[in-house]
């Protein structure tokens, strides 16, 4: 990440969201997934007030350091019922994932195995059923496993963010949660 001499994240919640796969250069390992700061939500390039209402339900609870995916919030949303009410989540990750490509805030860009990608895409109590060929055996992973795949993701997620807070943009819009709770 560039020093960007710019006002860092303050709230160290971050979202994770997988998003069709790239590869940012020639030899470069495909990049399905993306970490940013909560923060970045209110980038004025993030359609509002969408990216505020996310926002403001992301880090509701959050704590410092904590990787919510977006299933997670899906899942809190009653199973995905409540999205319309709150936004458009495909367009708010849409406009993120334009932000991480032009370097207009810093993201831990990860190329997760398929496994580990399911998992992060179910809610947190979620099952992926996976066929052995060699066994004709179905192995089921369920929320240990995600667990375990979001520890991995938080000690990169740590390695990254020790050296420099991560950057969520210019110009970023009022959190609902400052104006309300007058943080």
């Amino acid at each position: 990440m560039a020093d960007h001499g710019r006002k860092q994240s303050t709230g160290g919640v971050y979202l994770l969201f997988a998003h069709e796969p790239y590869y940012p250069g020639p030899g470069a390992r495909e990049i399905n997934t993306s970490v940013v700061a909560a923060d970045s939500l209110l980038h004025p390039h993030v359609r509002q007030p969408d990216g505020v209402r996310i926002h403001d339900v992301l880090t509701t609870g959050g704590q410092p350091g904590e990787i919510i995916p977006l299933a997670t919030l899906t899942h809190e949303l009653n199973g995905g019922a409540h999205w319309p009410s709150v936004a458009d989540w495909e367009g708010v990750t849409l406009d993120l994932l334009e932000l991480v490509h032009t370097g207009r805030c810093d993201a831990l860009r990860l190329g997760l195995s398929e496994l580990a990608r399911a998992l992060l895409c179910t809610g947190p109590h979620g099952l992926v059923r996976v066929l052995d060929a060699t066994t004709d055996d179905v192995v089921t992973y369920g929320s240990a496993q995600r667990a375990a795949v979001l520890d991995d993701v938080g000690v990169l997620m740590a390695a990254v963010a020790t050296e420099q807070p991560f950057w969520p943009g210019d110009s970023l819009l009022p959190a609902l949660g400052r104006l309300a709770r007058g943080r």
